[in-house]
């Protein structure tokens, strides 16, 4: 930082920013390679802004040196009470904020606010999930643009936390760096004997609606019936702080997020309560300040070549189909071009080694032990399946990150070797065809199959099929393709997460079953899944017109959904026929959600209207 304070710089020393996207507000900042408080310098100047100058006094600026010539960094923890998920992100930000000062800048610590999904699972709660995303990044670009940030640390822990921030990064485009909140530690079931976490207590649903459950030893014995099976799951799935264990949508978003080169490596696999991460938040404040040296900002990392790192580490691990949601929504806010056909074609060309949750047996903190996110990057870049000549918030290249970190061990099981993967191509297949002619995404790992048929039985929300399913109504002697529909993400409202649904059917042990929506599945969700539906039922897309008894053929080496029954003539009859729904929810965030949300196929962001989406 310079020894000139800056109150000595004349104001035409303020200029544009050439890193600023015109269709946001501009701020004139100070150019780079010198004082790093850039943007607040233009609060902080002389006497221009008076009135600023003294709340921030009040607000703790200690003295006029730091006033003139500190930057101002501002960290967003994701936290609340009340989901195991966030619940250490403050006392993260706390660390960074003090390792800041440390470094003679101005830490300033904020929230923003998130939901959890599992507590929401299955009930109207979980259409309030998707659009904190947006709120998320609503709120950081609010207060890093208002409050004349220099800078942003944000620590996220929970699904739409990660996406949101970077968002948020990409709008205001000022240094930045993300720590993730870290995984939790596995819980374990006496009554089962075995590893437990999150995803296993919508399972044990299904496997106890339909009969199935029951203790390992002495199973039906005072104190081991299918209700203590339960209770014994409830109290001990989540035994801490931290992310769902698994290769689910927030593991999911913090690997790739890492491959991307945003955090510092191996913040992706540390675990919440691990020495590592809290070294991981003291060591932020000197890479932030480095960022702030270099004018290194999230649109020079968020890049085509980042974004398919993103997308081959998404494959390599089995990562969430809720990834191809975020990914298209973090490019569209960052000008990148990426499409379903870019997921298609990383999907083709990728394959599937890991064996982690849902559809494996390992979690994250398995992966930790063996060197976690980094060796995994070190391996795929040796291979020459993702880019380590990308740049980072490091200052040096992924490459150069994740150099010194233990190379993976031959003996290890979690990751296959590339001579024999899980599956030759990736899990994630964008499909087409006369139900889904914009698009849908399915999640198949190849072990339920490559192809399904079935009669399709329509529910129109997604209770109606969680009914069914508690009343163990679905049979298990035809095939069947159940369709839940007008859940998007305007017919939600919210576009919810239907893991209750697709965990009870694997704990139930319907083989028999393929799912497919309009809106989405959770992370940890697995076996025959589409969702994604695109146009969605609400206005009027395909799955609005299909029937109950249209057959329904699902081909993940074609890419296709088709109603085969079903002619363009007799769907064009239907259309006719149909009409939209009145929206149930007309006013609140959920309307205004509703009102400016685009589909599922450009991400679901809600601010952009001129594209036709």
């Amino acid at each position: 930082m310079s020894d000139t304070p800056a109150a000595t710089t004349g104001i035409g020393s303020l200029g544009e920013d050439p890193k600023s996207d015109p269709q946001y507000i501009q701020f004139k900042c100070l150019p780079p390679g010198g004082p790093l408080n850039r943007w607040s310098h233009a609060v902080t100047r002389e006497h221009d802004f008076p009135g600023a100058q003294a709340m921030l006094y009040g607000a703790g600026v200690p003295n006029e040196e730091m006033m003139k010539n500190a930057p101002h960094v501002g960290i967003a923890t994701v936290w609340w009470e009340g989901n195991p998920l966030t619940s250490v992100v403050l006392d993260f930000g706390k660390i960074v904020k003090r390792a800041v000062e440390k470094q003679k800048m101005l830490a300033w610590q904020y929230n923003a606010v998130g939901v959890s999904d599992a507590i929401t699972m299955g009930g109207e709660g979980m259409r309030f999930s998707l659009q904190t995303r947006d709120l998320i990044a609503d709120s950081i670009e609010t207060v890093t643009c208002a409050q004349h940030h220099d800078a942003n640390i944000a620590i996220p822990g929970c699904d739409k936390n990660m996406p949101g921030v970077v968002m948020a990064a990409a709008r205001h485009n000022r240094p930045f760096i993300m720590i993730y909140g870290g995984t939790i530690k596995k819980g374990y079931s006496n009554l089962l004997e075995r590893d437990v976490n999150v995803s296993t207590c919508y399972e044990a649903s299904g496997a106890f609606a339909y009969g199935r459950l029951q203790a390992k030893t002495n199973p039906g014995a005072e104190g081991r019936t299918p209700s203590d099976v339960m209770s014994d799951i409830e109290r001990h799935a989540c035994p801490g702080a931290g992310a769902c264990g698994g290769m689910y949508t927030a593991n999911t978003m913090a690997t790739a997020i890492e491959a991307m080169g945003l955090t510092l490596p191996g913040s992706s696999s540390y675990p919440a309560l691990s020495p590592e991460k809290a070294r991981e938040c003291e060591r932020a404040a000197e890479v932030i300040k480095t960022t702030m040296e270099k004018d290194i900002r999230p649109r020079d990392l968020l890049t085509s070549e980042s974004f398919e790192n993103a997308l081959v580490v998404t494959m390599i691990l089995g990562g969430s189909t809720n990834g191809v949601l975020h990914f298209l929504a973090m490019a569209n806010t960052a000008e990148v071009p990426l499409t379903l056909e870019d997921i298609d074609r990383v999907s083709n060309k990728t394959p599937f080694l890991a064996d982690l949750a849902p559809s494996g047996k390992y979690l994250m903190e398995d992966l930790y032990k063996i060197g976690g996110t980094p060796s995994v990057l070190k391996m795929l870049i040796a291979a020459g399946l993702i880019n380590g000549n990308i740049p980072t918030v490091t200052g040096r290249t992924l490459a150069e990150n994740v150099a010194d970190w233990p190379s993976l061990s031959p003996d290890q099981k979690i990751i296959r070797p590339l001579s024999d993967p899980i599956k030759e191509t990736g899990h994630i297949r964008i499909l087409r065809g006369n139900f889904a002619p914009e698009g849908a995404v399915a999640k198949i790992t190849g072990k339920e199959g490559l192809s399904f048929t079935g009669k399709a039985r329509v529910f129109n929300k997604e209770h109606e099929l969680d009914d069914a399913l508690s009343r163990g109504e679905i049979p298990q002697d035809e095939n069947l393709v159940l369709i839940v529909r007008y859940e998007g993400p305007k017919g939600g409202p919210g576009m919810p997460e239907q893991l209750r649904a697709s965990a009870a059917i694997m704990g139930a042990g319907l083989k028999n079953i393929a799912l497919v929506t309009d809106g989405r599945y959770s992370g940890a969700s697995h076996g025959f899944i589409v969702g994604h539906v695109t146009p969605e039922a609400a206005v009027g897309g395909p799955i609005a017109l299909v029937k109950e008894g249209d057959t329904i053929t699902i081909d993940a080496i074609k890419n296709r959904i088709d109603m085969t029954n079903v002619s363009d003539e007799e769907l064009n009859e239907r259309r006719k026929a149909w009409k939209a729904p009145k929206p149930k929810v007309r006013r609140g965030v959920l309307a205004k959600y509703a009102r400016l949300v685009g589909d599922a196929s450009h991400g679901a962001v809600t601010d952009q209207w001129d594209s036709g989406n």
